[in-house]
C-alpha cells in the first residue's frame, strides 16, 4: 500500500501589524512533494484554516525559484491544490504516514497555536508515523505535547530556521517571537550548520527537521529513507 503524506502549509499572507507580504515559501513544498512523487507516495496538503494558502514573494525571485519551483508554479493543477487546501477538520489523522511542516515566515502565526494540528501531529506520531518539518515549519511543533502532557520535542534533536538567519534575512525586529530559543526552552536538543543557509537535516527517530529553505529536499530524502527502514 502506497505511503501517504500529509503537507502542513500557511494561510497567512502578511506579517502581523505590518504591510509585509509573506506566505508559504514555495520550494519548501515543491522539493519535498517532488521527492515523495517519485517514491508515488500519496500527498495532500492543509492549512489552519483551509483553502487558499498564499505565496512567499522572495520564494518567487529570479535567484531563488528554481526548475522545481518554476515547474510547480506554472502547473495549473497543482498550483489549484493551493488554492483549496483541507481544513484541519476533514483530517482522518489515521489516512498518514507522515506529516510534514511547510515554512514561509507566516507559518509563524497561524502554526503555532493550532490546536487541531496539534492533535493530528501528537497522534501520527504516538502511533508510529513521521512528523518532520522544514525551516519555520518547526513552528508547528513548538506546542504539540504527547499525550503524557511532554513536549513533543522535549529530550529530542530538532533543528529549524536559526536566529541568526532571522536577523541576516533583516526580519529579527518584524518577527513575532524567537522559534530556535523557544525550541530550547522546550527541552529540545536544537541543532544548526556553522554556516547559515547551508542545508541540514536532523533525526530523532521518527521527528525529522530540515534547517532552512535550501533542506527540504534533504529533508524528503530522510523522511524517505526513514519510510523504507520500517
Amino acid at each position: 500500500m502506497s505511503k501517504r503524506i500529509l503537507h502542513v502549509v500557511t494561510n497567512v499572507a502578511q506579517y502581523e501589524d505590518d504591510d509585509r507580504p509573506t506566505g508559504l515559501w514555495l520550494g519548501e513544498l515543491t522539493h519535498a512533494y517532488d521527492e515523495f512523487e517519485k517514491q508515488n507516495y500519496i500527498q495532500d496538503i492543509v492549512s489552519p484554516q483551509g483553502g487558499v494558502s498564499p505565496l512567499e514573494p522572495k520564494a518567487l525571485g529570479r535567484f531563488v525559484a528554481d526548475a522545481s519551483v518554476i515547474k510547480r508554479k506554472n502547473d495549473a493543477s497543482f498550483m489549484k491544490l493551493l488554492e483549496n487546501t483541507k481544513k484541519p477538520s476533514e483530517i482522518n489523522w489515521q489516512d498518514y504516514d507522515v506529516i510534514y511542516y511547510t515554512g514561509g515566515h507566516g507559518v509563524m502565526w497561524d502554526f503555532l497555536d493550532n490546536r487541531e494540528l496539534q492533535e493530528i501531529t501528537k497522534n501520527i506520531y504516538e502511533n508510529g508515523g513521521i512528523v518532520s518539518s522544514v525551516c519555520h515549519g518547526y513552528c508547528g511543533l513548538l506546542n504539540v505535547r504527547l499525550s503524557n502532557g511532554n513536549y513533543l520535542i522535549k529530550d529530542k534533536k530538532i533543528t529549524g530556521f536559526a536566529w541568526c538567519e532571522e536577523v541576516l534575512a533583516g526580519v529579527a525586529k518584524k518577527v513575532p517571537y524567537n522559534a530556535e530559543q523557544i525550541s530550547k526552552e522546550r527541552g529540545a536538543h536544537y541543532e544548526k550548520k556553522l554556516i547559515p543557509f547551508a542545508p541540514n537535516v536532523v533525526r530523532d527517530g521518527n521527528l525529522i527537521t530540515g534547517q532552512n529553505p535550501f533542506s527540504a529536499r534533504i529533508t524528503a530524502e530522510a523522511v524517505i529513507e526513514a519510510l523504507n527502514s520500517k
